[in-house]
């Protein structure tokens, strides 16, 4: 049976994701976070791709697009990896 990740995970794992690359324009490491009562794992190298947004209060960087080099996203319950339909492209959509 396949786990549907659901776009609050999305939403979870794009948050977290972003935070942990902060103003690095590569990221390569490991997220580890429950989402409910789904444990999740999402390891990753990405290069990151940013723009400049104009605010009133001045201009600020901000990723617009995240190109995997590699990726592994698992997820677990009561210890049981669950199959799931994880996608980055989704991800993505989720910045």
């Amino acid at each position: 049976m396949i786990y549907p990740v659901p776009s609050d995970l999305y939403v979870e794992t794009a948050s977290r994701l972003v935070e942990a690359i902060g103003a690095e324009n590569y990221f390569s490491g490991s997220l580890l976070f429950a989402c409910g009562d789904v444990e999740c794992r999402l390891t990753a190298s990405v290069i990151v791709y940013r723009r400049t947004e104009r605010f009133p209060e001045g201009p600020c960087e901000v990723i617009f697009d995240l190109v995997p080099v590699w990726w592994e996203f698992h997820t677990c319950r009561d210890g049981a990896e669950l199959l799931n339909d994880f996608s980055f492209s989704t991800l993505r959509a989720y910045l």
